[in-house]
């Protein structure tokens, strides 16, 4: 009986069989995602400002809708001059249509300082504006932010080297005081002087009739509101490193990058723990969330009760325009940035 033949393997068989065991024994991870690159434009809010900016015009177009839609409301007399529903509390549709309600009263009627109170509380106590050095210069370039939107709202509403922009609006497009024009006919022209504005013309118991008046509500409820979300939103948003995605910024040099390369490290390098959103907010981001929720309350109710839609949409485009000088054209001018700053960084 033979015996059985050994069969010898050549090294080249040798080493395609070590090599197919490795495989056979390698985990193979899958590929790693592919990074995004995109970057937002320094020219645009971001994808989240415009959420947020969307929720403007769609307030105003529910309130337009519900007071063509509410029986109760089209029910109601309206009175074209004041552009307001009676104010007689049997007559008016909603407390809220009426001019005296708390709301109108101690919130709007005083809106800005609500707004600069809320800024100021959270400026003065959260922990990203504590200290010196770079802290410091955080809170100049917030407070001069502030100067110019402040600014914005006094040249609109208050006094634009005269009348306010909204009053001189108003007359460009046609609008007079009634008590105007009898004092003209009865004491010649240097009455004209005298009545140039609305307060001045309600004060002395005129009628500003004939214009278009920019909603001056819509106007105040936007921008402070915005203004707080602004400053506040982005430094919380930093401060917990809830960052999502980054503002982008036009560098001197030409090349745009994101707000992040401006960024200040924290003075404290240990890791922080989970923070909370109301402990990210603090007292004054709190205030602040409190007060732009009740902006957004008053404008649906400004919406629905005040105002003709062009006067509303009017008063809308104009506090986008100063919200837009404030935070969208310092990133893309090195220059303007540099002074005003970009909240958070």
């Amino acid at each position: 009986m033979s015996s059985p033949t050994r069969r010898y393997k050549s090294p080249s068989e040798l080493s395609r069989a070590n090599n197919n065991n490795n495989n056979n024994n390698t985990t193979h991870l899958p590929p790693p995602p592919p990074q995004n690159n995109h970057r937002n434009t320094p020219y645009l809010p971001t994808p989240t400002e415009l959420a947020l900016l969307t929720l403007y015009p769609t307030l105003l177009l529910f309130g337009a809708l519900f007071s063509l839609l509410s029986p109760e409301t089209r029910a109601a007399p309206y009175d074209t001059l004041r552009q307001a529903h009676a104010q007689d509390p049997s007559l008016a549709p909603s407390y809220f249509a009426r001019k005296d309600n708390l709301f109108n009263v101690l919130f709007v009627k005083r809106g800005w300082a609500w707004i600069t109170a809320a800024f100021g509380a959270f400026v003065l106590a959260h922990p990203a504006y504590r200290g010196g050095g770079n802290q410091t210069r955080r809170r100049v370039r917030a407070g001069v932010r502030w100067v110019v939107v402040t600014g914005w709202w006094v040249f609109v509403t208050q006094w634009c080297f005269g009348p306010p922009i909204i009053d001189r609006g108003f007359r460009w497009s046609g609008g007079k005081c009634e008590v105007v024009e009898e004092m003209v006919f009865g004491f010649g022209e240097g009455g004209v002087k005298e009545v140039v504005t609305a307060a001045a013309c309600k004060a002395s118991g005129g009628s500003w009739r004939g214009g278009h008046d920019i909603s001056g509500h819509v106007f105040l409820l936007v921008l402070g509101s915005f203004f707080l979300v602004q400053e506040v939103g982005w430094v919380a948003a930093r401060w917990a490193r809830y960052l999502g995605e980054e503002r982008c910024v036009v560098m001197h040099d030409g090349a745009v990058k994101g707000a992040g390369v401006e960024a200040e490290r924290r003075e404290q390098q240990e890791e922080a723990g989970v923070l909370t959103v109301l402990e990210t907010l603090g007292f004054g981001g709190r205030l602040a969330a409190a007060v732009t929720g009740l902006c957004a309350w008053m404008l649906l109710m400004t919406a629905i009760y005040f105002h003709t839609w062009f006067e509303k949409l009017t008063g809308l485009v104009v506090a986008l325009a100063g919200l837009y000088v404030t935070y969208i054209l310092p990133r893309w001018i090195p220059a303007l940035r540099s002074i005003v700053g970009l909240p958070g960084i």
